[in-house]
């Protein structure tokens, strides 16, 4: 989920938000606006009803960051690189580089979000609680009370044992622990996605014809979206298992064109470099030392008056944010490294020194070697 605009950082963690927010934001404000809020207390005016529905919303969103912010900082706490939290239409999504190492820590990152929405549940409903006892009656009550509900609801929602859910996660954890085997326990858990997507999908679609209500559609978007995300979890188990244990040196471009990090992107555009059409190129310092990658879609980024004066280790990946493999490391261990930044690319390293690069283009190839229907792959 690419992220529109950034909010900030918090605890070193980037925080974005993609454009869909406004959508469920707008669903949002809207129905506690005139709905919830005034069939609770319609003693107040609209502009009172619309400011505690926005502040509402602001709050959800919120607690929303709070549940992706715990599976960060949890996962960072346990090795894994935290690239960012982006909010988007359907909740938020911590992404984050690699996989846990073990089953408890994957239980420990997937189970801490829904914990931290039920404690947030609780913390409003205490406080609403508190409001009631003092004699308050009013929208500051009505907008904890709601979320605490929502905050409950999610927590619930997201522990049912179906991925991509939290809950999904934990079930792969305990697959894993019991059985030894992470792939089986992706497929399993991706299976178990579908299967409910699948149900919230013919639930919502029986709910919006039987009784004409629009939150079945809402539903059957929801069983949607699920659907899909298990399907690609289950893609990316079966390209795993069929990569087995292929060393890196048996997928990689060895030898790869290097640039250096000091040219200018004119300089590359007039160079010998370009005439080999590779869609991207390892940054490397005066001692030849690997410093980053630059790919052309960064380069395409730059407009024609600053290609002289831009520098390609501006604009490139730096080397912390590429993905790096050893020559005799398996495969289907690096998949999950795999960045956004580097669109899929890993330097592969022996010693410190350069001596290949990985491409989906190249995992690809390799997969219509081994016979894998369409050889397609795709970075989860």
């Amino acid at each position: 989920m690419r992220t529109s605009f950034r909010l900030g950082q918090i605890a070193g963690i980037r925080i974005g938000v993609n454009w869909s927010v406004l959508v469920i934001f707008a669903i949002i404000t809207w129905g506690l606006a005139t709905s919830r809020f005034p069939v609770a207390y319609p003693q107040y005016g609209t502009g009172a009803y619309i400011a505690a529905a926005v502040l509402t919303a602001v709050a959800f969103f919120a607690s929303l960051l709070a549940h992706e912010l715990s599976h960060a900082l949890v996962a960072r706490r346990n090795g894994l690189q935290v690239a960012d939290i982006t909010l988007w239409l359907f909740g938020g999504v911590a992404r984050l580089s690699g996989e846990a190492g073990n089953p408890g820590a994957e239980l420990r990152i997937a189970g801490v979000g829904p914990l931290v929405s039920l404690l947030l549940g609780v913390v409003f409903f205490v406080v609403a609680e508190l409001l009631q006892v003092s004699g308050y009656h009013g929208l500051v009550l009505a907008g904890f009370a709601w979320l605490g509900g929502i905050n409950i609801a999610l927590a619930v929602f997201n522990v049912i044992p179906a991925a991509p859910l939290d809950g999904g996660r934990v079930l792969r954890s305990i697959i894993w622990w019991r059985t030894g085997d992470r792939l089986k326990a992706m497929r399993w858990s991706s299976r178990a996605g579908q299967v409910f997507g699948w149900v919230l999908i013919a639930l919502g679609l029986m709910t919006f014809f039987t009784r004409g209500d629009l939150g079945g559609l809402w539903l059957t978007l929801i069983g949607w979206f699920l659907v899909g995300a298990a399907t690609a979890e289950s893609q990316q188990a079966s390209v795993r298992s069929q990569l087995g244990q292929l060393a890196i040196r048996d997928v990689m471009t060895p030898a790869p064109m290097t640039a250096a990090a000091s040219m200018t992107v004119e300089d590359l555009l007039t160079s010998d470099l370009i005439r080999h059409r590779h869609s991207s190129f390892p940054l490397t310092d005066d001692s030849g030392g690997p410093i980053g990658l630059v790919t052309f879609t960064q380069i395409r980024r730059v407009p024609p008056q600053a290609r002289s004066t831009t520098r390609l280790r501006d604009i490139a990946c730096p080397l912390e944010q590429v993905a790096q493999a050893r020559p005799d490391e398996p495969t289907a261990d690096l998949l999950p490294r795999l960045s956004e930044c580097a669109e899929g690319r890993a330097l592969v390293l022996s010693d410190g020194v350069l001596v290949g690069i990985v491409s989906p283009s190249d995992i690809s190839r390799v997969l219509r070697q081994m016979g894998v229907p369409g050889g397609a792959f795709q970075r989860g």
